[in-house]
C-alpha cells in the first residue's frame, strides 16, 4: 500500500514553525539595543521571519498529518528554520569583509548552531569582529535546537499536539521515546522544563563566580552564552579560545553540566519525582557513566606519560597534575556527547592521544539526550546482538533474545538500530572520501585524519575534527560544495538519518 504525501500540510505547519520561531530574534534584538550594534539586522530577520512564516501558513487552512506528512514536516522544519536562522549572518556580514557574508558559510553556521554541531567557517570568533547580537544569536540557535525545535512546538502549540508522539519519534534523538505523561504535550513541555531549569542553573553558577572574583572574564553575557551552548551540547563560544579563556574553576563547574546534558532527560524527571533508582538501575546511564570514567583515567595516563606538549590554550604539562586530570576529564566528557568545547588544542597532542578522542567521538550520548553520535544504547544493543549471533553459530537450536535492562529487545528495534548504525558508518565514510578528494581539487589538500575527523564531527554533531578543524581551527577553507555536504551531514545527523532519508526513497510503503 504506498503513502500519498500531502504536502501542503507540511509545509502549512512549518510555516508555522517559522513564524513563531521568528520571536526568538527578539532576544538578540534587546541585546543589539543594549550595545547599539546591529539593531537593523535583526529587525529585517524578524520581518522576513515572519512573511515566511504565515506565508507557508496560506498552503493548507486545516492541515492533517499522517506518517509520511510527520518525517515531512519534521525534516523540513529543521533544514527551513536554518536558512531562516543564516538571514542575520549574511545581513551583518553585507558589505564587510566577513566570511559570513556569503550565504553557503552563513547556511553552514546557521545548521551548525541549530543543530547543536559547534562546526564554524568563522575566521575571527569573538565580540570584537562580531556585533554582541550576533554572537548572542549564534549561542541562542543551538540552545533553541537543543532539546528540539518540534518538541518545543509541540509543547505550545495544540494543532502539532495531536500528531505529538509521531513528531517526537521522528525527532528525538534515540532509538526511542520515553512517554512521562498521558499527554504528549506534557511529556514535551516537562522535559523542556528541565532543560531550561539546567540552562537556568548553569548560568547563574558561571555569573556567580564572577561576582566572588572566581572568574573574571566570566561576564553576565558569557554566563547566558555559555549557558545556551553547554545545555545542548553545541560547542559555540564567543570567545576564540572557547573554554580556555577562562578560568580553570569554570572549567571545572563546565564539565558536569556537559556530562548532565548527555544523559536522558527522561531519568531526570523521575528523579524530581522522587524515584531515585529510576536513573542508578538504567543500563545505558551506568554504561555512559561508566564509558566516560574509564576514557578519562586513559587519557589522564597518556597525557601525564606526555602524550600532549605544554602549548598555549591550556596546554598540558608531563606528569598527573591538576590541569592534567583536568584536561582529561574536560576533552572526554566534551567529545563524549558532541559538546564540542575545548580548553586545550588536543590536535597538537601525540597520535595515541589523538586515537582514544576519535574514538570517543564515535560513542555520542544518552538517548533522550541532547548529545549527539550514534547513541550509547545503540552500541549497547549492536554489542548484545553481535554476541548472539557469535553464541547461535555455536549453539544454532538455541533461543537467545537480546535483553537490555532485564528486557528482551523487540526484534524490529534490533533491525532498525543495525540499520541506523550501518547507515552512519557508510555515509561517514564514503562522506570523508569526498571531502579528502575535493580538497586536493581545489589545492587545498587535507590529511585522511582530517577529512575523516571532518566527516564525524559534522554527522555525529561533535564540532571540532583534528588538523586544520580542530578546537581552534575552522571549516572555512573547505570548498562550497563540500561545506554543502557537510550542512546535509549536520541535518541528516541531528534527525538521526532514517526519517530524512525515508523521504528520498520513491515508494513509502505501509507495513
Amino acid at each position: 500500500m504506498r503513502w500519498r504525501l500531502d504536502w501542503y500540510a507540511s509545509l502549512s505547519l512549518v510555516g508555522t514553525v517559522i513564524k513563531y520561531l521568528a520571536l526568538t530574534m527578539v532576544v538578540p534584538l534587546i541585546v543589539a539595543v543594549i550595545y547599539g550594534e546591529d539593531f537593523w539586522v535583526f529587525l529585517v530577520s524578524l520581518a522576513v521571519a515572519l512573511g515566511i512564516g504565515i506565508g507557508l501558513e496560506q498552503f493548507d487552512d486545516d492541515p492533517d498529518l499522517g506518517p509520511p506528512e510527520a518525517l515531512l514536516l519534521v525534516s523540513v522544519s529543521w533544514l527551513a528554520v536554518a536558512v531562516v536562522a543564516a538571514v542575520p549572518y549574511v545581513l551583518a556580514g553585507y558589505g564587510t569583509e566577513s566570511t559570513l557574508r556569503l550565504p553557503v558559510n552563513a547556511l553552514f553556521e546557521a545548521t551548525s548552531g541549530i543543530t547543536t554541531t559547534g562546526a564554524t567557517v568563522m575566521g575571527e570568533i569573538s565580540v570584537d569582529s562580531h556585533s554582541h547580537a550576533i554572537m548572542m544569536w549564534r549561542q541562542l540557535t543551538q540552545w533553541l535546537g537543543g532539546m528540539g525545535i518540534i518538541v518545543l512546538m509541540i509543547a505550545i502549540l495544540p494543532e502539532l499536539a495531536v500528531n505529538g508522539a509521531q513528531l517526537m519519534q521522528s525527532e528525538a534523538p534515540g532509538p526511542e521515546l520515553q512517554k512521562l505523561t498521558p499527554k504528549i504535550a506534557e511529556t514535551a513541555r516537562a522535559l523542556w522544563i528541565i532543560y531550561f531549569g539546567f540552562t537556568i542553573a548553569l548560568i547563574v553558577i558561571l555569573y556567580g563566580l564572577n561576582l566572588v572574583g572566581l572568574a573574571p572574564e566570566m561576564n553576565l553575557y558569557n554566563a547566558i552564552a555559555h549557558g545556551f551552548s553547554t545545555l545542548p551540547t553545541g560547542g559555540f563560544s564567543p570567545q576564540a579560545d572557547s573554554i580556555a579563556a577562562f578560568s580553570a574553576v569554570v572549567q571545572w563547574v563546565i564539565i558536569p553540566f556537559m556530562v548532565v546534558a548527555g544523559v536522558n532527560f527522561a531519568l531526570f524527571w523521575h528523579v524530581l519525582r522522587g524515584e531515585f533508582r529510576t536513573l542508578v538501575d538504567n543500563t545505558e546511564f551506568r554504561a555512559y557513566a561508566g564509558a566516560i570514567a574509564v576514557l578519562v583515567a586513559v587519557l589522564t595516563s597518556v597525557l601525564a606519560l606526555g602524550g600532549a606538549p605544554a602549548l598555549e590554550r591550556g596546554g598540558v604539562t608531563e606528569g598527573l597534575t591538576e590541569n592534567t586530570i583536568r584536561q582529561a576529564a574536560f576533552q572526554i566528557a566534551s567529545l563524549m556527547n558532541s559538546t564540542g568545547f575545548a580548553t586545550a588544542d588536543f590536535a597538537q597532542w601525540d597520535q595515541h592521544a589523538q586515537m582514544l578522542l576519535l574514538f570517543t567521538m564515535f560513542i555520542g550520548g544518552s538517548a533522550g539526550s541532547t548529545g549527539g553520535g550514534v547513541k550509547v544504547v545503540r552500541w549497547l544493543v549492536v554489542l548484545k546482538t553481535i554476541r548472539r549471533e557469535l553464541y547461535t553459530t555455536v549453539h544454532p537450536d538455541a533461543v537467545q533474545p537480546v535483553r537490555l535492562g532485564g528486557k528482551v529487545i523487540d526484534e524490529d528495534a534490533i533491525r532498525g538500530i543495525m540499520v541506523f548504525t550501518l547507515l552512519y558508518i557508510v555515509l561517514f565514510a564514503v562522506s570523508a572520501v569526498f571531502l579528502e578528494l575535493d580538497s586536493a581539487r581545489i589545492g587545498e589538500p587535507i590529511s585522511t585524519l582530517e577529512a575523516f575527523s571532518a566527516s564525524l564531527a559534522t554527522i555525529g554533531n561533535i564540532g571540532p575534527g583534528f588538523g586544520s578543524v580542530g578546537p581552534f581551527g575552522n571549516y572555512e577553507g573547505f570548498s562550497a560544495l563540500s561545506k554543502l555536504l557537510m550542512v546535509f551531514l549536520m541535518w541528516i545527523g541531528r534527525l538521526e538519518i532514517v526519517p530524512v532519508l525515508a523521504l528520498f526513497v520513491g515508494r513509502i510503503q505501509d507495513r
